[in-house]
């Protein structure tokens, strides 16, 4: 399934799209749409599934990032050569998707509709707390965007009350920032970590006004998206991933 940003969707010259795990062809705990070539899937089995969603989509190819939860971006001006080490991707270039992978990490996508500029961003607690979100702005902005030109969709990810972590992870984000207490909440002496509204926040922060959620948490199952967290919960050593996906028609 496709979920689709309402802001984003009024633009015909974009294609964009958040897809769980539905509709794809890989088995047992990938099933279907497994889009992790990083993971231990069927190799043939994930390159049919992104086969799919180029199609989908309908794109002359899929520009994916060997991910490593970094501040880095890549401005693309042509197809590289070989796969990108790093989070984040801007482009302006037709018929050439750019996404992103996450098991309950934040996709966030951007759209320039002035510029007609692309961007997509893997944001997990790490690259959130280096202003993985900030500095996409930064890029778009020194490109010539204007900020209030710029729209930005945070997609389906792990929601607070899902997102149990421990007393050390607080004391980081606290030391970055006090004002980062708000983003945690204390129930029955367990701490949960609030991802969306600490990236929603530096949205906020950078100046931008056109900002949308995707409210689906990524660790209820009722919602069929891949979850790291949950595979671990239940011992499983390996996950899905799930794609989000932005292209210039």
């Amino acid at each position: 399934m496709m979920f689709v940003s309402k802001k984003l969707s009024k633009f015909k010259v974009i294609t964009h799209g958040f897809f769980n795990r539905s509709g794809g062809y890989s088995t047992g705990i990938y099933k279907s749409l497994n889009c992790g070539l990083g993971s231990q899937d069927k190799k043939k089995n994930v390159i049919k599934n992104l086969k799919f969603i180029s199609k989908k989509i309908g794109s002359k190819k899929i520009i994916l990032l060997n991910q490593i939860h970094s501040d880095k971006i890549f401005f693309l001006k042509k197809i590289p050569n070989s796969k990108l080490v790093g989070d984040g991707l801007i482009t302006n270039l037709k018929k050439i998707a750019i996404a992103v992978l996450t098991a309950d990490c934040a996709p966030v996508i951007f759209y320039d509709h002035k510029k007609n500029l692309i961007g997509i961003a893997h944001a997990g607690w790490k690259g959130a707390y280096k202003k993985i979100i900030k500095k996409m702005i930064i890029n778009f902005v020194s490109k010539g965007s204007r900020l209030n030109d710029i729209y930005a969709v945070i997609g389906p990810c792990i929601s607070q009350k899902s997102y149990e972590i421990q007393e050390d992870f607080k004391r980081k984000f606290l030391n970055q920032s006090t004002l980062n207490k708000n983003y945690f909440k204390k129930i029955n002496s367990k701490i949960y970590f609030d991802l969306k509204g600490f990236i929603y926040q530096q949205l906020i922060n950078s100046g931008l006004k056109n900002i949308e959620t995707i409210k689906k948490d990524t660790f209820n199952p009722k919602n069929n998206f891949f979850s790291a967290r949950r595979s671990l919960k239940k011992k499983i050593d390996d996950y899905g991933r799930n794609i989000s996906i932005i292209m210039i028609k």
